[in-house]
């Protein structure tokens, strides 16, 4: 039997998913149906000691390099990938601060308990309330995105009498090798200044008492596996700094993210220690060749963190078989979710794998497409990947890898309600965001007398 029927393979799914001599799949030990029975479907599942020991492994990693080469390296979680206050909580456990894209996030951030001077900012269209809310919370960082931020940051500092540190975004002007729209160091486009307009900024920055700079920041893409964009945005980056220097002291520079992980058995994304090892490389050959004592280091990877952590369990609806123009079939097997509970192929022309995991089969490898239940023709998870070919109606399948940019860009579209996230951890599934039934969908449309609305939500309580 083919591989790719079955396997579950530790390169895309999180360490703590096995099959039981059942067949069934479990998630650090608990059995996936327990799961879907519990919480229902779809429900993203959580491996709570995978996500933390990557965290860690992560941070490791990036200490270990940087103190090698003479300095140290700070590592934000970048919250934009999926954030709630239990995985924040890990995250500041493992040693990581917290960067936070908006209000929302900020004010997750800040209920989990995470330390003000752990969190980073950013946001390129930052609000006057989102800067107030952020300069008075005692943040580390505001990551400045535009000339206008520099002045409405200063303005809130100077309320509430206190110098709120800074970075600059600037664009380097490196191309990842990612989706256009995931690729974001170029010059056009929303985020940043270029690196020509940089000085100016600084000097701006400087002239405010209630500002402190701290360096700069630059973010190339998402999604990436070659380390040679992150090195060149580094020399780049840090011939700036130097020129910096001859205005005042530049602690920091902060190469953002982006770190890749498999999503198909075909990727090959490299380990975060030799990226780490690479770029600090790159950056103590660089300061050595421009005569400038080495920064702190900063990075916010994401997807690295929590990405392959995270499995989404669905129910098998219909399976269709559609006869080809051209000749054949293609088969569709359609689920209970789909792109409001997973934008990134629709977005992104994102892949994906899908596994049977309610049991094992022996049967013949079946070529087919994994269909949302969403009406649009677009809504497609999965356009080619192998199941069995006794795939039928209440199987269940999961599609790992979506612990970043699924819940988080996650969407009601024809009333269905978010999915539930479910953490394990040793035998133990908990809740740690509640999903949405009807109750919740109703709960907002004025029109609808309070009393009336049915009790239907969604997941344990």
């Amino acid at each position: 039997m083919s591989a790719t029927n079955t396997s579950l393979s530790t390169k895309l799914f999180s360490r703590g998913v096995a099959r039981a001599a059942s067949g069934e799949a479990t998630v650090a030990g608990v059995p996936v149906t327990e799961i879907a029975q519990r919480f229902g479907t779809p429900v993203y599942v959580v491996d709570e000691m995978d996500a933390r020991g990557r965290a860690a492994e992560i941070r490791a990693a990036f200490d270990s390099a940087f103190t090698r080469i003479g300095t140290t390296a700070t590592v934000y979680y970048a919250g934009k990938a999926f954030l709630c206050t239990e995985v924040a909580r890990w995250m500041v456990e493992a040693g990581l601060g917290v960067d936070v894209a908006s209000g929302g996030e900020l004010a997750v951030a800040l209920a989990a308990g995470v330390p003000p001077q752990k969190i980073g900012v950013h946001g390129n269209n930052k609000s006057r309330a989102e800067i107030d809310a952020a300069v008075s919370a005692g943040v580390g960082s505001i990551v400045i995105d535009s000339l206008v931020e520099i002045e409405r940051v200063a303005e809130a500092a100077r309320r509430y009498g206190v110098t709120q540190p800074v970075r600059l975004r600037v664009n380097s002007g490196v191309h990842a090798s990612t989706h256009e729209f995931l690729a974001t160091a170029h010059e056009d486009q929303k985020f940043g200044l270029p690196i020509t307009g940089a000085p100016a900024a600084v000097a701006a920055i400087r002239s405010h008492g209630s500002l402190r700079f701290l360096g700069l920041h630059c973010h190339i893409g998402s999604q990436i596996f070659a380390p040679e964009g992150f090195a060149e945005s580094a020399a780049r980056l840090l011939t700036l700094h130097r020129d910096l220097l001859t205005g005042g002291p530049v602690p920091e520079l902060n190469l953002g993210g982006g770190f890749g992980i498999a999503y198909l058995e075909s990727d090959d994304p490299p380990a975060i220690a030799d990226l780490a090892n690479q770029i600090a490389d790159t950056v103590r050959d660089t300061a050595a060749e421009l005569n400038i004592p080495l920064p702190v280091v900063a990075f916010e990877p994401g997807r690295a963190v929590i990405g392959s952590s995270t499995l989404t369990l669905y129910t098998v609806g219909t399976i269709k078989p559609v006869e080809l123009p051209e000749g054949g079939v293609r088969t569709y097997v359609s689920v209970d979710g789909g792109m409001s509970d997973n934008a990134r192929p629709s977005l992104y022309n994102a892949e994906y794998t899908v596994r049977l995991v309610s049991r094992d089969s022996a049967a013949d490898p079946l070529l087919i497409r994994l269909a949302g239940k969403h009406c649009e023709s677009g809504d497609i998870l999965i356009y080619n990947d192998y199941l069995p070919s006794d795939i039928a109606a209440d199987d269940l399948v999961a599609v790992p890898g979506t612990g970043a940019y699924c819940w988080s860009l996650s969407s009601n579209y024809n009333y269905l309600g978010r999915p539930p996230v479910v953490a394990v951890r040793e035998g133990e599934a908990r809740l740690i965001v509640r999903g949405e039934g009807i109750a919740e969908l109703l709960s907002r449309d004025c029109g609808i007398p309070a009393g009336s609305i049915p009790a239907t939500k969604r997941g344990e309580e």
